[in-house]
């Protein structure tokens, strides 16, 4: 076969790859139990009020990669893998490389001036790469949760600004957002009525703004109910959703 009869038309659609992050509390993992036949990774605790299925707690970076490792190869009908969060996966990651590289922190990993957060890039992808195995050959979503931080955004055309985003280092969150389709802010609604408990309702916000670090390749509305029928809806329509087909 010819290179040029393995030329692809139109358009591929896969399980979506999602990130999702929010403060504490909002309903990152309750909105990741409510996709279909979902598996948690768990990095953190805080899942025993949660009906799901998950793996033991992991406690080191190789813990994550087996239960990855055990839903690509072995039998299972899940649909969903929900890694929860990315944040904690993030400390383990710094834990693996300071250990590989007999280091205190990863401050002074490669000898300190950041290097080490350029190292821990060598095991972001090995992550990635196991996701995304898992979504090509056994056709499941990818639901990655993470808690959310203010960090001061610089835009040389504006003044900076204050922006929420995941929380995670910038070098593995650029990593993280440029394979994911979709990025949203799990949070409440603002202008909620004077005295409404919880600040109004939970609400997912789909497009960069000001306020958050968002995208999408849905062309999703600005928001959504924190909801996953509504966010299939959305992304979809009627259409067949790729894990049915």
């Amino acid at each position: 076969m010819s290179l040029l009869q393995t030329i692809q038309t139109g358009k591929l659609q896969g399980p979506p790859r999602l990130l999702i992050y929010g403060t504490e509390g909002i309903g990152k993992s309750h909105f990741g139990a409510s996709a279909p036949k979902p598996i948690f990774v768990p990095t953190e605790d805080g899942l025993d009020n949660i009906e799901c299925a998950k793996f033991p707690l992991c406690r080191s970076f190789e813990d994550a990669i087996h239960c990855l490792d055990a839903l690509l190869k072995e039998q299972h009908d899940y649909r969903t893998v929900v890694v929860d969060s990315l944040d904690w996966l993030e400390r383990l990651i710094w834990d693996h490389t300071c250990l590989q590289h007999r280091a205190e922190d990863i401050e002074k990993v490669g000898g300190g001036y950041g290097k080490g957060y350029t190292i821990v890039l060598t095991y972001w992808r090995k992550f990635i790469d196991l996701l995304r195995e898992i979504r090509q050959q056994r056709n499941m979503i990818i639901i990655l949760l993470a808690h959310a931080q203010v960090r001061q955004h610089v835009d040389p055309e504006t003044t900076a600004f204050d922006q929420f985003l995941p929380k995670l280092h910038k070098n593995a969150n650029a990593l993280v957002a440029e394979w994911c389709d979709a990025i949203l802010m799990a949070t409440r609604e603002y202008g909620a009525a004077k005295g409404e408990k919880g600040g109004g309702p939970r609400i997912l916000r789909c497009e960069r703004s000001a306020t958050c670090s968002a995208k999408n390749r849905y062309n999703l509305p600005e928001t959504l109910p924190l909801n996953w029928n509504a966010l299939t809806r959305a992304m979809y329509g009627n259409a067949v959703k790729p894990t049915e087909s």
